[in-house]
Parts: C-alpha cells; structure tokens; sequence
C-alpha cells in the first residue's frame, strides 16, 4: 500500500501538465551459448613448405637431395568450439632411391651399390587426401576466446594416397600432426601444420623390411574463416513506445491519492497489529569447479530444495538468479561468458527439471569478482538465487 501511495504521489505532484512523448530504448539480448547453424564456422585454408619421403633406401640418399616442395589446401568445419573436421588434399612430388628402377628419375648414386645393383635417384608424383578430426586444446583446456592469438590444435586422421606415375601404386595412409594458428583477424589466421603420415611398404614401388613407408612435411599458410563465424550471437532490438498524460487521468489519481491517504490514517487510528507475512524461500547457493558450468548431481538435489520453496511462494514472487566467476583466474571475457553460463545452467535446471515457470525467473551474471566469502576465491565461483523483493 505504502508503495503505491508513494507512486501516485510522485505522479500527481507532475502538475496538471499535458504532454505526449516517444522514448526509444535499446535493449541488449542475452548472448545464448547454443552453436551456430551448420551454415556456420566453415573455412578453407593453404599452405606450402618442404617435405622429405622416407623408402627402404632413401637413406643411402643425402638427406638435403630428399627435400621437395608440399601443398597443402583443405576445406573444413568447427563443429564446437574445441572439435572440429577437416578435409585436405596434400602432396607434389617426392624424391628418394630405388634399385629396381620404379620411378627412377636420374642417374646412380654414387658410391651406394646393394647387393650388387647400384642405386638410382627416384621421383614420384603423388596426391594424398585424407579427413583429419581435430582437436582445438587452447579451447578446451583454456575456455572460448575468439580473440585469442595463438591456437594449438592436434589432430589424426586416415586418408587415401595416389602416385600419378606409372605404375600408378595406391596406398591407405594414417595422419597425425599438430596445427598451429595464429590469429590475425576475425576472419584470417596464419598456420603452422606439422605432420606425419605413414604409407604400405610398397608405396614407393620398392618392398623392404620395413612394414610402413612415412613422409614428413612442414607448410606454412593461411586459413580463411567464412561468415557467420564464432560461437556466441548478440543483436541489440530497438523498441519504441509512446508515454501520454493528460489531465483527467492526474485528476482521477489525485483522488484515488486522497482516499488511500484517508485510509491509511484511519489504520494507524486503530492500531492495528496484524501482520501479513510471506514466505518466499531463503537465498540458495550453487557452487562450481574452476572453468566449469555444468551441474552435478548434488546441485540437483540441491536446486530440486530450492524449486519446491519457489513453487511453495506466492504466484507473484520473482527470483534472481545471479552467476559469478573468480576473477583471479582466466580472462575478464572469458569471465564474463563463465559465469552468463552457469546461471543460465541453473535457471534452465529449474525450468526444464523441476518445473519452475520461466516467468518466475531472471538471470543476471557479474563476470570475474573478487572473494565474496572468507578471502577463498573458490567461493566466488557461485551463482546465488535470491527473491526478488529482497
């Protein structure tokens, strides 16, 4: 009742003022951590550098005579932020020994008779296509951060190789390497591929002991990263609306003023002592590991308390829901998006769960704060339910 009296009087103090007027207000939309569609996160990328083949007798051949140029250039997919799949065409030409003449591509080698048949130079031409799943360990051991510089991404993968000359030998390969990546823009990075692949023994047309032939390159590109990119939406939506006052309804509330002034003054006459008490539950406390959103089973059975209190409030109680991070680890964004994330775990616990109306709920998150229990920065990584009219 005081609440109102305290509204219509600051209303009815305006005067008898007639005015119209239109307010635009900008209201920012939660950023949501549901992944884009698959139109998203799509990217091609290139890169060139040297490898070396390793035969059964490319060791009898220099080291530096074995280097030849690579190409790489692939298309692929971040499925999350830390997993994604990649489809890549390498190869050019490879050099090394044969003793058999296969793809003999100059003269002997001097001085490396075997076995009585001298050793000749060979070069091959060669394409290897193989799908690669990759591994984004910046991002699953450091947390989302799209303006992060410097990405480490292991990755393994089976492809298909084919050499163009004749007699045209095949082979299944296995690929495994490290991707580095350096970000330039949001939608450029530079790379740094390391790889390893193994090929039959007799990809190179000549058998040996060995039970797998491998190559090994090193290239140096750039990645492409095609709109819509990245993980986390945001849109600002503009809406407009119209305030009027006008004289008759000043009036009308002056008098409704009057009477409840009127009203009031008669209780207090009366001394009355009766109370009105409501119950809306007390604040309830959900605690998190370090650079975790996700809620255990003991966070269940303690949100499942804190969905019956609610549900046992009155219907026009509202609660807040209110995420936090310990800003002394991680980065003021990541932050940021931590502790979003765990109140929106919790409110979405309670909804889908336990039933609680969406309407009943509001989320609101602080990012990275300082201790907010006993100086323990393990005790801020929190999200707390409270009433709304506390």
């Amino acid at each position: 009742m005081k609440k109102f009296i305290f509204s219509a009087i600051a209303l009815a103090m305006a005067g008898t003022v007639l005015a119209q007027e239109t307010v635009t207000e900008a209201i920012e939309v939660e950023e949501t951590n549901i992944p884009s569609p698959g139109k998203s996160n799509w990217f091609i990328s290139a890169g060139a550098g040297p490898q070396v083949f390793f035969g059964d007798h490319d060791r009898q051949r220099r080291f530096g005579e074995r280097i030849s140029p690579a190409l790489d250039i692939a298309v692929g997919k971040w499925l999350t932020p830390g997993i994604g799949l990649r489809l890549m065409y390498s190869g050019l030409y490879a050099k090394g020994a044969t003793q058999n003449g296969v793809f003999e591509s100059g003269g002997h080698i001097k001085g490396k008779p075997w076995e009585g048949y001298w050793l000749n130079e060979s070069k091959f031409d060669f394409m290897n296509l193989h799908l690669d799943l990759m591994f984004n360990f910046t991002n699953i051991f450091c947390g989302y951060n799209p303006s992060r510089i410097y990405s480490c991404i292991p990755y393994g993968g089976v492809g298909f190789a084919h050499i163009w000359n004749k007699p045209h030998n095949q082979s299944i390969t296995a690929n495994i390497g490290v991707l580095n990546t350096f970000h330039i823009s949001k939608a450029f990075d530079i790379n740094a591929d390391i790889r390893g692949t193994a090929f039959n023994d007799h990809f190179d047309g000549a058998t040996g002991d060995s039970k797998f032939e491998g190559l090994l390159s090193v290239t140096v590109g750039f990645t492409y990263k095609f709109a819509p990119r990245g993980w986390y939406n945001r849109k600002e939506v503009v809406k407009v609306y119209e305030k009027v006052y006008d004289n008759d309804a000043v009036n009308e509330l002056r008098a409704q003023v009057d009477q409840l002034v009127q009203q009031n003054d008669r209780l207090k006459k009366e001394n009355s002592t009766r109370k009105v008490v409501k119950v809306v539950g007390g604040d309830y406390l959900i605690y998190f590991p370090i650079n975790v959103s996700t809620l255990s089973e003991a966070d269940r059975a303690q949100l499942d308390l804190c969905a019956k209190a609610i549900k046992e409030a009155p219907a026009e109680a509202k609660f807040l829901i209110v995420g936090y991070a310990d800003k002394a680890t991680g980065s003021a964004a990541g932050n940021e998006i931590l502790s979003r994330k765990r109140a929106e775990s919790v409110r979405e616990c309670l909804v889908n769960e336990f039933g609680v109306p969406l309407s009943r709920l509001d989320v609101s998150w602080k990012g990275g704060v300082g201790n907010m229990f006993y100086d323990d920065p393990a005790l801020s990584r929190v999200v707390i339910i409270t009433p709304k009219d506390k």
